[in-house]
């Protein structure tokens, strides 16, 4: 593979809890090209949302490098880590990540008024309307049903035009029916914006889809083909 959008090489991760240092990764390497749509599946614990929290620069890797789209995150600072981030990368999480005091336009238009751009509400609104929610841009979080929260989740990480999407079990928290739509939306997404898609599972279904699975055992990454996703 040449000229990964993601490299990472003897990447270790350990993290301090109450009973002292846990290791979470361990001389991890992955190469993802541009474009890639690939899943990461295992074990409840075994660092599949931990990898996908360095690919985003939103942990930091006890050793090794990671270098996203020609970055190497492992030398950036907390702020230029979060710039990259809202003009790079978007992120999907389980638990929509909303801030309930805005509304869905106004979720889906604050990183691009935190980038400055000046057509931020009217972006907001088109993408929004791109996943089923023209009429719902000045309802709350609370007035939102878990599959309208996670549609506005998805706007607000399509809405900068990432060259990489981050997904992490984005229908965990959804009945089959609402995240099967969820699922198609992510994957529309990925094809209209040309993003490269980096998505945690556990459903094999949702891994098959995929252009190669990666599965993470023991805190190392194993590649798998799609068929034989577990």
């Amino acid at each position: 593979m040449s000229s990964p959008v993601i490299a990472l090489e003897d990447v270790a991760l350990t993290l301090t809890g109450n009973a002292g240092p846990v290791k979470i990764l361990s001389a991890v390497n992955l190469r993802i090209a541009a474009g890639e749509t690939v899943g990461l599946v295992g074990p409840s614990g075994s660092g599949k949302s931990s990898l996908l929290m360095l690919i985003g620069g939103l942990e930091a890797a006890t050793s090794g490098r990671v270098t996203v789209l020609g970055e190497e995150l492992t030398a950036m600072g907390e702020d230029a880590l979060a710039r990259f981030r809202r003009a790079r990368i978007g992120v999907v999480f389980q638990s929509f990540h909303l801030i309930p005091t805005m509304t869905a336009l106004e979720n889906v238009a604050t990183p691009l008024e935190l980038d400055g751009a000046r057509d931020a509400f009217d972006r907001a609104a088109d993408e929004l309307a791109a996943v089923g929610l023209a009429a719902r841009l000045e309802h709350y979080p609370a007035q939102l049903s878990g599959g309208e929260q996670q549609r506005v989740a998805l706007a607000r990480a399509a809405v900068g035009r990432p060259a990489i999407l981050l997904a992490d079990e984005p229908t965990g928290n959804l009945d089959g029916a609402t995240g099967e739509a969820v699922i198609r939306l992510l994957f529309d997404l990925r094809d209209r914006h040309g993003a490269t898609l980096v998505l945690v599972t556990h459903d094999p279904e949702v891994a098959r889809r995929c252009d190669r699975v990666v599965r993470i055992r023991d805190g190392r990454t194993i590649d798998v083909l799609a068929e034989a996703a577990e």
